[in-house]
């Protein structure tokens, strides 16, 4: 029955909407077919220990590195001031160097021990155009103090954050991140 209440009426036959135009990647082959690039299977065996070493050594690292209120150095200061003591006087260029970073950073940090007066600058006697910079006799003791208390820092996270087991494992672990360390 129609809307009127009248007979039935025949509505005539409605076409299809026409099919959409093909998507380009329907006529590739299945060999051809644009999948997306299967997602990266999580890291695993050593690659996985690096990940995770990075991500648990990058931390500790930056936070050693950072300068603290009390005046602490910093881990590149100490860093430079190392060398100097082992190595004994050299220029900036040669300490970024031995260190592997720009001359630059280098150049910044010899002028903060200098101004803090842990190192000193000299013109090289036998080329005048080099500056030479030398551990002081202050800086030798802000290294030493600087090496005590980061000593002591450890010391205490580490007796503080892990188990006697946990100690030993990190300790059984020492020799084996010194060896990646000769490696890299």
């Amino acid at each position: 029955m129609s809307s009127t209440g009248g007979p039935p009426t025949a509505t005539p036959a409605q076409e299809p909407p026409p099919d959409p135009p093909p998507h380009p990647a329907s006529a590739l082959t299945p060999a051809q077919s644009p999948d997306p690039a299967p997602a990266e299977a999580p890291p695993s065996g050593p690659a996985r220990i690096a990940t995770d070493l990075r991500a648990a050594l990058g931390p500790l690292t930056r936070r050693l590195r950072t300068v603290k209120p009390d005046g602490e150095l910093t881990l590149s200061q100490t860093s430079a001031l190392v060398l100097l003591d082992r190595d004994g006087p050299a220029t900036a260029s040669e300490l970024a160097a031995r260190e592997g970073i720009r001359p630059q950073s280098m150049c910044t940090i010899v002028g903060v021990l200098a101004e803090r007066g842990l190192v000193s600058r000299a013109q090289d006697p036998r080329d005048g155009r080099r500056i030479v910079v030398s551990l002081t006799d202050s800086g030798r003791d802000g290294l030493h103090g600087a090496r005590r208390e980061r000593a002591r820092r450890l010391t205490l996270a580490i007796g503080e954050e892990l188990s006697p087991r946990e100690q030993e494992q990190l300790a059984a672990a020492i020799p084996l991140l010194e060896r990646i360390t000769r490696r890299v």
